[in-house]
Formats: structure tokens, C-alpha cells, sequence
């Protein structure tokens, strides 16, 4: 065999692993939420996220409305509340009360041509397009769930009407930075200006929110002029410097969720690297430094939004099933416990806070509840969490995060898995698993090593083992059966690490942790602190400053009303 021949054989080997790698990551198989009950905090979280859903301001009457209501986001309140309920009831595994009303009276909100808002000749608004794409994956989860044939129809005459219509329109999308006005916008976005063809939303980009919208449909749909508008869609969308126009990152991490959506419908990774590219964009110029977000890229001035905070959880999370990478899943974690713990407000809702910074650097409350959009979106992130909690490879049962639950997975009719886990973290430092049945041959347990962690003990029905460590996984292998206990011990770090988007002239430059946790401290006057042998623990972990009346806890918290106040501050950075 020539040079080149082995060369172009070796290549061809290596594509084959790193294909094979990617597709077995794929193949992770999603539980139902059937048979995950979930308990502890993230229970708390879902219930309470459902009960403010059954107040009356998300129920029928007060669902549908108006375009001066909506503040021209035709779909956009209709949509996210059906997707709401939706996931927050099957996570939760109550009713939701009020749902099969506002369906049924979806149609007579449809203007004359099926869709919601007003039919433009000749031109585009993306906010109307985002507010259908939020319809159509309302519409397209309780599908998924119901199997209702009537949904169906509702979502063809959406897709034929308005984003089928629109082929060609998204070739010339405004993406020249120079089309935009500069620095505009509110908490709910509006129209600030009309480019060609297009009426432009202070959301930059907001019209990508409907082009995932339209992939999740096509995902049921499988009509060809479809897919020929999600490509020109995803075509322009992959043309947009999101930092030189300063895109909203809400609507860009929206849009790479639905990149990797269409690639696993497609069943090709033709979107991936696209997508783990933003996704380092967004690391760098729109995460905050508590892993919120900034609301739009670059803009460190504004506030954060929770839509956006739980699309970069998701997204993470879709990220490490895609490649198998342990730090995408190690993002998540850091986003749910710091970012969408902390901005669930005591009522159920989501709300948004300000963006600390070198030179300001205490975490607020931007505002109590963002009822219009976040409150709805959260419960997708809540509700996705429970999912997230197991996954399944043949016969092997990954838990790629903690939460106290119980499993029943039913393989089929006489074939099942039943576990338990008990966990308190990461406020505590033991997982315990227990198996309850196993008639459907799982013969291995794979659980996260915690980057944040340490001092790590493993047992096996009381006796210490040493599993495989690979990939940011232990592998535990057994015959399991039935009273198997497995019990995680480890101790989590304290730890000092630097402030992202630092700058050199920034007196506050250092971010404090325990485990996954970012602490905080309650001061009026802003203090130094240089490292972490100046902390020491208390308890519930407190950690008290050496010399000082000072004390660091957590950011995050369970429904605390203080952090809706309007003096509620914590110093993050120091």
C-alpha cells in the first residue's frame, strides 16, 4: 500500500470511529415522562411553574390576544402558554386545567388565511413569525403527547400560509449590521424599522425563533416545500455575524437548537460544528458571569432573560448527547443551578436580572417576572430537566445529572427497570441508588465525575469497587438485581475562579464556588476578596470571610420571595 493509500485508509478509519462515536452518542434514548416521577426541588419547581400557569392571567379568556395586546407578537403569548402546560403536566403528572379550552379555541383566533396575526401583502414581520413558530411548537409537544389528528391540520395551514409563503423572503433577510438600529429595545421587543421586504424587531434575529418552530413541525409534516424554506432559513441564518449585529441570544440559541433538531430528524451532523461554534460565541460574548445571559451579543449594559437562560441549557445538554463532550454537560448544570434556580421567582414565574460586571458587581433584580414570555419558558427548562435526569444506550442507563426521583422504565409489555435515587445534591455529597426491578437486562450505570468534585468512593452493596472512568463517566457493570444498592460518595470543591469578559481596568475580577454553586455575599459596601483560604465553612453552606462580618452562600435558592424585591442584591464579584 502506497503513502497515499494508507494515509486515505487511515482517514477513512478515523471518520468511521468518530461517525460511529457520534451516532451511539445520538442514539441516547429519552425516557418518558411517564415513568420518571421526580421529587425534591426540581418537583417543587414544576409544580409551583404550573400552579402560576393556572392563574387566571394564562387562562382562556386571557390567553388570546389582541395585536395591540400581544404588542404585535401575533401567537407568541398563545403559543408559549399551550407549550407550558403541556410540558409542566406531563413532568409533573397533573392535569393541566385549563389547556383542551384554549385548543379548542385556536381556531376561531386564525385570521382568513390559518394563521395568527394580521396577512401582510408582500412583506414580512418577523415578530408574527416568531409568534407562529411559538404556536406550532406548542401545538407540535402536545401532538407528541396526544396524538390528536385535529392538531394537525391547524399546523399545515400555519406552515402552507405563512412560512411556506414567505420562500424567498428569508434569502434576503436584513443581516448587515448596518440595517439595524443600534442598541434599542425593551424587556418585549417591538418593530423598530422596515428593510426591503421585512419589518425588524429591536429581537434581533426573532424571525430564527420561527424557522425552530417550523422544523419541529416538519419533524410531523414532512412536506417538501418545507424543507426547502427550512434550508433557505437555516442558509441565511448561517450567514449572520450574531456579534457584529448584536443579535438577541434568545433567538440565536433558539435557532441552533433547531439546527441540531433538524439534524436529528435528517439523521446527518451536517449542523453540528456550525452549532458548537456559536456556542463558544456565546461562552465569550453573551453568558453572563452568573451563567445568565446578556440579552443580546455584546451588549453587557442589559439584563438577562430567562427564555434565553433555559434555550442555553438545553442547547448544552443537546450538545454533549450530540458529541459526548463532558464540558457541554458541565455547562448545563452550571446554567440550571446558578441561572434558571436563581431566576424563578417565589410565584412559579421567571423574571430577569441585571448583568454584574467588573466595575459593578452585585446581582439584582432587573425585573420580578417577565409574564409574557419567560414564566412560559421556564417550564420548558423545568420540564426538560426531568428528561435529562435518565437516558438510555442499549443496556446501559446513563444518570448524567442528580435529582431525587424514582424510575419505572417499561421496555415493553413484561420487561421494565425500576430505580430509586436519593440525593440531596448538590447541597449534600452522597447519591444513592437503589435498584427496585430489572427484568429488562440493564447491565450497566454510568454517572457523571463532577469536575467540582473530589475524594470520590463508589460501593456496590456496601463494598467499595472501582468502576471504569472514561468520558466523564464512571461505568458501573452488574447483573442488577432487585435490593442492589449503589452509593456515590465524594467532597465538592471550594474554589476561586476568574470573571469571564474581564477587562483591565475591572476592580472586581474573581468569582467564588462550591461544587457547581456560585456564592454570593449580602453587603452594602463592596469587599475583596482574594482566595479561598481566606473563607471558612459554616453551616448549610455558608462560608464566613476571615476578619470580616461578611458571609457567602449560595446565588441560588427555592422560591425565596426576597429575590423579587426591588433592594435585593448580592456581590458575585470580587
Amino acid at each position: 500500500m502506497n503513502q497515499n493509500k494508507k494515509i486515505r485508509f487511515a482517514l477513512g478509519i478515523l471518520l468511521f470511529y468518530i461517525t460511529a462515536s457520534l451516532q451511539a452518542q445520538r442514539s441516547l434514548q429519552e425516557i418518558p415522562f411517564a415513568d420518571i416521577e421526580m421529587q425534591g426541588e426540581l418537583y417543587q419547581r414544576i409544580s409551583k411553574n404550573l400552579g402560576r400557569l393556572h392563574e387566571e392571567k394564562y387562562q382562556p379568556q386571557n390567553v388570546f390576544l389582541t395585536e395591540e395586546e400581544s404588542g404585535n407578537w401575533p401567537g407568541d403569548t398563545e403559543g408559549r402558554t399551550i407549550l407550558a402546560l403541556v410540558l409542566d403536566a406531563q413532568a409533573s403528572h397533573k392535569a393541566p386545567l385549563h389547556l383542551k379550552q384554549i385548543l379548542d379555541q385556536i381556531p376561531a383566533h386564525l385570521n382568513e388565511k390559518g394563521y395568527m396575526g394580521p396577512v401582510y401583502e408582500g412583506k414580512m414581520n418577523e415578530q408574527q413569525v416568531s409568534g407562529n413558530g411559538w404556536m406550532l411548537r406548542g401545538l407540535c409537544e402536545y401532538y407528541a403527547w396526544k396524538k390528536d389528528p385535529d392538531i394537525l391540520p391547524i399546523m399545515k395551514t400555519i406552515v402552507e400560509n405563512l412560512f411556506i409563503k414567505g420562500k424567498g423572503f428569508y434569502a434576503n433577510y436584513p443581516i448587515d449590521p448596518k440595517s439595524r438600529k443600534a442598541d434599542v429595545g425593551a424587556e418585549s421587543g417591538s418593530i423598530q424599522n422596515t428593510v426591503d421586504d421585512w419589518m425588524l424587531s429591536s429581537d434581533i434575529g426573532c424571525v430564527f425563533i420561527g424557522m425552530e418552530g417550523a422544523i419541529h413541525a416538519y419533524q410531523y409534516l414532512r412536506m417538501p416545500e418545507l424543507k426547502e424554506v427550512i434550508e433557505e432559513m437555516i442558509t441565511r441564518f448561517l450567514e449572520i455575524d450574531l456579534v457584529k449585529i448584536k443579535a438577541q441570544t434568545h433567538a440565536s440559541l433558539t435557532a441552533c437548537r433547531g439546527l441540531l433538531r433538524y439534524d436529528d430528524i435528517t439523521g446527518e451532523d451536517k449542523y453540528l460544528q456550525e452549532v458548537e461554534e456559536r456556542w463558544q460565541t456565546y461562552k465569550r460574548n453573551g453568558m453572563t458571569n452568573n451563567h445568565e445571559n446578556y440579552n443580546w451579543f455584546g451588549r453587557f449594559d442589559t439584563w438577562t432573560e430567562p427564555c434565553a437562560i433555559v434555550d442555553s441549557y438545553l442547547l448544552a445538554v443537546q450538545l454533549w448527547q450530540h458529541t459526548g463532550k463532558v464540558e457541554y454537560r458541565n455547562d448545563a448544570e452550571l446554567i440550571y443551578y446558578n441561572g434558571i434556580c436563581h431566576t424563578q421567582r417565589f410565584n412559579g414565574g421567571f423574571g430577569c436580572d441585571n448583568c454584574p460586571n467588573g466595575k459593578m458587581p452585585y446581582l439584582k433584580v432587573h425585573a420580578p417576572e417577565a409574564h409574557w414570555c419567560c414564566t412560559m419558558r421556564g417550564a420548558e427548562g423545568l420540564s426538560q430537566a426531568v428528561k435529562y435526569a435518565y437516558r438510555l444506550e442499549q443496556d446501559t442507563l446513563f444518570i448524567p445529572f442528580f435529582h431525587r426521583s424514582e424510575l419505572s422504565w417499561k421496555k415493553d409489555t413484561d420487561k421494565a427497570f425500576a430505580l430509586q435515587q436519593d440525593t440531596h445534591y448538590p447541597f449534600g455529597e452522597t447519591v444513592s441508588l437503589k435498584v427496585e426491578k430489572n427484568t429488562a437486562g440493564i447491565k450497566s450505570l454510568k454517572l457523571p465525575i463532577l469536575p467540582w468534585a473530589f475524594d470520590y468512593t463508589i460501593s456496590f452493596n456496601g463494598k467499595e469497587c472501582k468502576p471504569n472512568a472514561k468520558n466523564g463517566f464512571f461505568t458501573l457493570c452488574a447483573d442488577f438485581h432487585p435490593g442492589d444498592i449503589i452509593e456515590l460518595k465524594f467532597k465538592q470543591k471550594l474554589a476561586a475562579v476568574p470573571m469571564s469578559h474581564a477587562q483591565d481596568n475591572d476592580t472586581f475580577n474573581k468569582r467564588f464556588y462550591y461544587g457547581p454553586l456560585l456564592l454570593g455575599a449580602k453587603t452594602d459596601t463592596p469587599i475583596s476578596l482574594d482566595e479561598i483560604g481566606q473563607l471558612r465553612p459554616m453551616e448549610n453552606l455558608h462560608f464566613k470571610v476571615l476578619d470580616r462580618n461578611t458571609v457567602l452562600s449560595p446565588i441560588y435558592h427555592l422560591l425565596d420571595p426576597d429575590v423579587w424585591e426591588p433592594d435585593y442584591k448580592k456581590q458575585i464579584l470580587f
